[in-house]
């Protein structure tokens, strides 16, 4: 019985999350967010994304929706997961230093007008942040994704969507839920 109790308490802390995520000021930055990403793709740019561990899954969860699809066929729209290229991380790592692991890959990929979106459920992930900042003296627009306290991210973004949660997992679980919102509107705006 204990188990089950687990299971309501972790769904229930879900819930209470995403709940947060309907008040004003988290919808108002959803929407900055969302129309930044669309009004780079309207302008022919592209997405590149990174994070560690399940944030790096996360973009490249993103960039698949990109690419791909999300609910419509639609033509593919550009978009870059960082952390995809296991070689090209390692490599920078061993060369470099594993902080420079994503702001290497920056240099190589990122055009004025690109949108470059860090997830860090800490916001203070070295190598993440490194790649903020490589990112701003490219002229490319930075947007964070962290938890509610935003970390060192918040003040490095131009724009940070702090998830209304202290825990990692939940934290998690609104950067998903901000991903599906971003992918449903992206195809609607850009392809309408």
């Amino acid at each position: 019985m204990r188990t089950k109790g687990i299971i309501k308490n972790l769904i229930s802390e879900s819930i209470e999350a995403k709940k947060k995520m309907l008040e004003n000021a988290q919808i108002d930055c959803i929407y900055s967010v969302v129309n930044k990403i669309v009004e780079a793709y309207k302008n022919k740019k592209k997405t590149i994304i990174c994070g560690n561990g399940g944030s790096a899954s996360d973009a490249l969860h993103f960039a698949a929706e990109m690419v791909v699809r999300f609910e419509k066929n639609r033509e593919a729209l550009p978009s870059i997961a960082l952390p995809e290229n296991i070689s090209t991380v390692t490599a920078v790592g061993n060369d470099f230093g594993y902080e420079y692991s994503f702001s290497r890959q920056l240099e190589a990929f990122a055009q004025k007008g690109d949108i470059f979106i860090a997830i860090s459920t800490s916001g203070n992930s070295i190598n993440v942040i490194r790649a903020v900042e490589s990112a701003k003296k490219l002229g490319i627009f930075t947007i964070g994704m962290t938890n509610v306290n935003g970390g060192k991210m918040k003040d490095v973004c131009d724009l940070c969507y702090c998830a209304p949660s202290k825990i990692t997992s939940r934290t998690q679980e609104c950067h998903i839920l901000l991903i599906h919102i971003i992918a449903k509107l992206v195809e609607e705006q850009v392809f309408n």
